[in-house]
C-alpha cells in the first residue's frame, strides 16, 4: 500500500463537490459533502441515475469535478493525481476485462499497470485464484466465463496490489447468490486487513450488512447519511434500510 497518514482518521474528504455534463439540465452531482473515515466500508447508495458512478468516478480522478474539492489522505486529488492513483484499487460496474485472454492474462496484464511483476505477481494471481474458486478455469477465455465468474476476476484486477482504499461499483450485480457471498465475503476480509472500501449497489439488505456507514443520494444531493442503524431508527416505521431507501427517495421508478 502507499504511505498513510495514520494520525488523520479521515481518509477522504468531499467538500461542495458539483459535476454538471454539456446539454445537461442539472448537475449530475450538486454541491455535496461528506467524509469517509479510514478502515470504513463507506456505502454509496441511489437510484439509477441518482449521482452516484459519478461521484466515484470523481473520486477515482477518472474525470474532474467541475467544482468542489477532494483531499485523500491529505492530498489535493486535483493537484496530486499521480500519488493518489497509488493508493486506490477500482472495480467498475462494467467487466473491465479482455474476454479473448483468460483470467490469468487478464490478471497479468492489470497486475503490470500496477507495477507488479515476477514472482511477486505470479504468487498473488495464484493466490486470488484459489481465494475466489477460479483456479480451474484460469486458463480458459473469460468470454466462456458465467456472469459471477467475471464479478469475481474483475474484483481481483483491482485488489492485487494491495490499495489503500478500494472503489466497488455495483460489485455483485447480475450475479448469482453464491458468487455474492463469495464477492462479500472476500471484501470483508480485505477491510479487516486494512483497506477502506467505498461501495455503491442496489442490494439493500447486502448494504446493511456489509456497510458501516451509508450516505444515499438522489438527483445529486444526499440525503441523509450514518451507520444503518442510526438510519433505521431515525426514519420512523423503518425496519430496515430499504424501507429507509423507498421513504428517502419517494418510492418513485427511475430507468
Amino acid at each position: 500500500m502507499g504511505q498513510i497518514n495514520m494520525s488523520n482518521p479521515v481518509i477522504i474528504e468531499i467538500q461542495n463537490l458539483t459535476k454538471s455534463f454539456k446539454h445537461a439540465t442539472e448537475p449530475a452531482v450538486d454541491g455535496i459533502s461528506f467524509s469517509i473515515n479510514r478502515n470504513e466500508v463507506f456505502g454509496l447508495l441511489g437510484p439509477n441515475g441518482a449521482g452516484k458512478t459519478t461521484t466515484i468516478s470523481i473520486l477515482c480522478g477518472l474525470f474532474p469535478a467541475t467544482s468542489g474539492k477532494v483531499t485523500i489522505d491529505g492530498k489535493n486529488l486535483h493537484t496530486e493525481l499521480d500519488s493518489v492513483k497509488n493508493m486506490i484499487g477500482i472495480v467498475p460496474q462494467d467487466i473491465a476485462l479482455y474476454p479473448t485472454l483468460t483470467a490469468r492474462e487478464n490478471l497479468a496484464f492489470y497486475g503490470s499497470m500496477y507495477g507488479l511483476y515476477g514472482k511477486d505477481l505470479k504468487d498473488k494471481i495464484e493466490s486470488w485464484l484459489k481465494k475466489l474458486g477460479l483456479i480451474d478455469a484460469s486458463n480458459r477465455r473469460v468470454s466462456t466465463y458465467s456472469g459471477g465468474m467475471k464479478r469475481r476476476v474483475n474484483l481481483i484486477a483491482g485488489v492485487l496490489h494491495n490499495p489503500t482504499i478500494l472503489f466497488l461499483d455495483e460489485p455483485t450485480v447480475g450475479v448469482d447468490v453464491h458468487s455474492r457471498n463469495v464477492i462479500i465475503q472476500h471484501l470483508k476480509e480485505i477491510n479487516a486487513a486494512g483497506t477502506t472500501i467505498i461501495y455503491t449497489s442496489h442490494h439493500m439488505e447486502e448494504a446493511q450488512n456489509f456497510c458501516t456507514r451509508v450516505a444515499i443520494i438522489d438527483q445529486g444531493k444526499i440525503l441523509t447519511e450514518g451507520t444503518p442503524a442510526e438510519l433505521i431508527s431515525r426514519n420512523a416505521g423503518s425496519t430496515n434500510l430499504e424501507n429507509v431507501f423507498l421513504n428517502l427517495t419517494n418510492r418513485k421508478l427511475r430507468d
